[in-house]
C-alpha cells in the first residue's frame, strides 16, 4: 500500500513540474517589423552590363543589385506602397547608351529584368543593396533569401534598326501573407507588359514612361476572373435577375393600378353616361312609342 502511496506522490510531482514549467514557458514572439498599409517599398534590380547583358558581380562575386531608375514625377527610385492599389507612372527621363541596350537585352529576352522586394521593411537603408553570401552561386534570380522577394519583370516590345518599341504598361501583381499567418509580410511579386497598348518609341536619348498597375493579393490565391466565351450563371447574377424582374412587375402593378385602371373606369363611365342619352334622344322606342299613341289617341278622340 505504501509502495502505491509513493508511486502516485511521483507522478502527482511530475505531473505538476511539467504544469508549472509549461506556464513558466513564453511563446515566441517574431519581434522583426511588418509592413503597414502605405509604407514604401524600394524596388532594386539587378545590376548587368550593357555589352553581354551578364550580371555584374562584386569583389567578393556577390551578385550586385542596384536601385531602379529615378522616376522624374518623383525624384526617387521607383517604389511602391504596401497595400495599395494605384496606377504608379515613374518616367525615366532620359535613356542613355547603356541603358538603351540592356533595354534590348530585356526586349528581345536575352536577360531578364530581374528585379526584387524586401520581405519586411529594412531596418536601415543602407541594407537595401546588400546581398547575403547564400545568394552568390544563384545567377539571374534575385535574392532567394528570406529577405527579398524576387520581382521578375516581363518586358515585351520588338527591335528595328534605329529605334526600339516597349510596351511600357505593366500590371505589377503582389501577394502578401495572410493576416492570420504573417500580417504585414510579402510572399511573391511579378510583373508584366500589357501588350495590347499603344508600345513607347524609343531612341538613345528620349525619355521612357513607365506606368504599373499595382495590385495587391492576401495569400498564395488569385481570385478567379475568367469567365469563359459563354460566360457563368453566377448567383449574384440570378439573383440580380429575380430582382430586376420583380421591380418590374411591382412598377407595372402600380402604375395599372393607380393610372391605367381609375383611367379605364372613368372612360367606361362616360361612354355608358353618353350611350344612354344618345340613345333616348335618337332611338328612344318608349318615348316614340308613346308618343305615337298619345298621337293616335288624341286623334281617334277628335274623330269621336
Amino acid at each position: 500500500m505504501s509502495g502505491r502511496i509513493m508511486l502516485l506522490f511521483q507522478l502527482c510531482l511530475v505531473f505538476f513540474t511539467a504544469l508549472a514549467n509549461a506556464a513558466a514557458q513564453e511563446p515566441l514572439v517574431d519581434e522583426r517589423p511588418i509592413y503597414s498599409a502605405g509604407d514604401a517599398i524600394p524596388v532594386t534590380c539587378l545590376n548587368r552590363t550593357s555589352d553581354t547583358g551578364e550580371h555584374v558581380t562584386d569583389a567578393s562575386g556577390q551578385l550586385q543589385y542596384v536601385p531602379f531608375p529615378v522616376c522624374n514625377e518623383t525624384g526617387r527610385p521607383l517604389e511602391i506602397y504596401f497595400g495599395v492599389e494605384k496606377d504608379i507612372n515613374c518616367t525615366i527621363d532620359f535613356i542613355s547608351d547603356p541603358m538603351f541596350h540592356l533595354l534590348e537585352f530585356y526586349v528581345h529576352n536575352d536577360a531578364p529584368m530581374t528585379c526584387r522586394i524586401p520581405t519586411r521593411p529594412m531596418p536601415d537603408s543602407s541594407l537595401a543593396n546588400r546581398v547575403p553570401k547564400e545568394d552568390a552561386s544563384v545567377e539571374g534570380q534575385g535574392s532567394l533569401s528570406d529577405e527579398y522577394i524576387p520581382l521578375i519583370i516581363a518586358l515585351t516590345g520588338t527591335l528595328q534598326l534605329s529605334h526600339l518599341h516597349v510596351s511600357s504598361h505593366l500590371n505589377m501583381l503582389l501577394h502578401a501573407a495572410p493576416k492570420s499567418v504573417s500580417p504585414g509580410v510579402i510572399d511573391a511579386a511579378t510583373a508584366y507588359s500589357i501588350s495590347t497598348r499603344p508600345p513607347a518609341r524609343i531612341v538613345i536619348g528620349d525619355a521612357l514612361p513607365f506606368t504599373f498597375s499595382i495590385r495587391w493579393y492576401s495569400g498564395q490565391q488569385l481570385p478567379s476572373g475568367w469567365s469563359g466565351v459563354g460566360g457563368h450563371i453566377y448567383a449574384s447574377t440570378l439573383i440580380y435577375c429575380i430582382l430586376s424582374a420583380g421591380a418590374a412587375a411591382a412598377i407595372c402593378t402600380v402604375y395599372f393600378r393607380g393610372v391605367e385602371l381609375p383611367r379605364r373606369l372613368r372612360n367606361h363611365g362616360k361612354d355608358r353616361m353618353t350611350g344612354g342619352m344618345e340613345g333616348g334622344r335618337l332611338g328612344g322606342y318608349g318615348y316614340t312609342a308613346g308618343t305615337s299613341s298619345y298621337a293616335l289617341g288624341t286623334a281617334g278622340g277628335k274623330r269621336d
